[in-house]
């Protein structure tokens, strides 16, 4: 069948199931629908809630693997090797099943054993985020890869409460990252891809704030179950199990999906749904089309053209000339900018503070990053800020780097890391809406899945550049911001222009603005 004939011949297609005029999604929501009114602000925050999930998920290792005070129990107070435990006359603080660590006697020589645990949720979360990236641009779509990924976290997390050891425990939290790798991804693609162009990257960049809000979360639900890790697990895993069955069963798929599929009724009944609720409407004699479609002049009117469907998968944006440079310099980007991020907030850890205040003190601290980046989008775009972002973390952990000495100088020092995390929370914040400005909905998610997965290598890789001293690490964090905002550079701003539905809907577009379609032409 022609994509004319079926973008057009539908129930909701127009008058008669014929459409006189048709419109991109974007343009629909322009015009008609609206771009963010009451329907895109409810569906935003519902949709939004599963990065505090997948933040629940992610933080909840910090407290369940930390190792508590250790107290003498010998009542002369002379207690042998702590490395012994009970066995010297040592106890735990909050007793043996307060952490995985006093459960399991996870110190000294096996200390490494907790790294490994951490180590094995992010591989997870690295191969998760590709699987379920392509699944959700696939047969799953956005809405049934979130409720898949939300239902198997809660049973693995579940499960892990019941490990009967520590090998289980760090089997099952790499089946939890296999899950959680693409909570975040999805749900910022189903929250984002109804809104309107102009609004679309601000809100996009209000997601963090939910995860944000779920670390702020884990660390209160933590102080509330400081005995027992394994009650600390069940009550970060419930939550997704509620919002997979009583939250995402009401909303709405993402429209873009529906047509890339070529399933365009289903797309304009939520386009009508979105004009209903936002006191608007869309007229009878509208229909929709994808970006890959010859425009109805004159010339082309009634000409039937085939637009064949893409496998969705990286693989996609890799071939196109367009994407291949975009994919290759974006998987760059997000490997320093993890490095750096993950870095820098392993070393606000390992303060010798409170370690639940300490906590929610970091993710109060990333959201003024998030706010600012925010009100400067619109203004500069998407380009400028990635590269200010990266460059004013990248140049104060290398001023970091070069100040030694203790008292105020290692104050001094602390205040650029602290620098250093609000410009890269910053580029992390906008990344994730100039990395899907910059591909079109058919290889969207999988792409996202793809610069996910980078993440997590850098993640892996961040303690090891932590355990290199005081001021090494901060020259590596510096040298791999500054090399990070360098390769921005050589990206396309992507402030004000269309989201595009397919490669080809793309690569038409880019040879339009670049005048060379016109060229070709003549």
């Amino acid at each position: 069948m022609s994509t004319e004939a079926l973008l057009t011949g539908g129930s909701d297609g127009g008058v008669g199931g014929v459409a006189s005029r048709r419109l991109s999604i974007d343009d629909a929501l322009v015009q008609h629908a609206g771009e963010f009114g009451r329907w895109q602000l409810r569906h935003f925050v519902l949709v939004s809630a599963a990065w505090a999930l997948q933040a629940l998920h992610t933080m909840v290792i910090i407290f369940a693997d930390r190792e508590p005070a250790m107290a003498c129990a010998v009542g002369d107070g002379r207690c042998g090797d702590r490395c012994a435990g009970a066995a010297a006359g040592w106890v735990w603080a909050h007793g043996s099943g307060s952490s995985t660590v006093a459960e399991w006697g996870l110190v000294c020589d096996e200390r490494y054993k907790v790294g490994l645990a951490q180590a094995a949720f992010f591989a997870g979360c690295m191969i998760g985020a590709g699987v379920f990236g392509h699944l959700s641009d696939s047969f799953l779509g956005r809405k049934g890869a979130l409720q898949v990924v939300c239902v198997l976290n809660a049973i693995f997390g579940l499960l892990t409460a019941l490990s009967p050891n520590y090998s289980s425990y760090a089997a099952l939290r790499l089946l939890t990252g296999l899950s959680t790798g693409s909570v975040g991804i999805s749900a910022f693609v189903l929250a984002t891809e109804p809104i309107g162009p102009s609004r679309r990257g601000a809100a996009g960049m209000s997601t963090y704030y939910f995860y944000s809000g779920g670390m702020a979360t884990v660390a209160g639900v933590a102080a509330f179950f400081q005995s027992s890790w394994r009650l600390l697990y069940v009550a970060t895993s419930l939550p997704s199990l509620v919002f997979a069955l009583a939250v995402l069963p009401s909303l709405s798929e993402s429209p873009r999906w529906y047509l890339v599929r070529r399933r365009p009724d289903d797309a304009m009944r939520v386009l009508r749904a979105i004009a209903a609720a936002n006191g608007r409407s869309i007229p009878d004699d509208i229909g929709l089309k994808i970006d890959d479609e010859d425009e109805d002049t004159s010339e082309n009117a009634g000409r039937k053209v085939e637009v064949p469907a893409s496998s969705g998968t990286v693989l996609d944006a890799f071939v196109s000339r367009t994407t291949r440079a975009r994919l290759v310099l974006l998987v760059l980007i997000y490997f320093f900018c993890a490095v750096v991020y993950f870095g820098l907030s392993l070393n606000v850890v390992n303060l010798k503070t409170n370690i639940y205040l300490s906590v929610v003190v970091n993710s109060l601290a990333e959201m003024p990053a998030y706010l600012l980046t925010a009100l400067l989008l619109r203004r500069y775009g998407r380009k400028p800020l990635a590269i200010g972002t990266m460059f004013l973390s990248g140049v104060s952990c290398t001023v970091a780097s070069l100040i030694a000495g203790e008292g105020a100088m290692s104050v001094l020092r602390m205040a650029c890391g602290v620098v250093g995390i609000f410009g890269m929370a910053g580029t992390y914040n906008l990344l994730i809406v100039y990395a899907s400005e910059l591909f079109p909905t058919e290889v969207r998610n999988a792409v996202l899945g793809c610069t996910s997965q980078v993440s997590q290598i850098g993640a892996i890789l961040a303690p090891m550049v932590v355990v290199l001293g005081e001021r090494v690490p901060f020259g590596v964090f510096g040298v791999s911001g500054i090399i990070g905002g360098l390769l921005v550079f050589y990206l396309p701003e992507t402030m004000n222009k269309p989201l595009y539905d397919t490669m080809a809907g793309l690569e038409k577009g880019e040879r339009a603005a670049s005048g060379t379609e016109d060229e070709g032409a003549s």
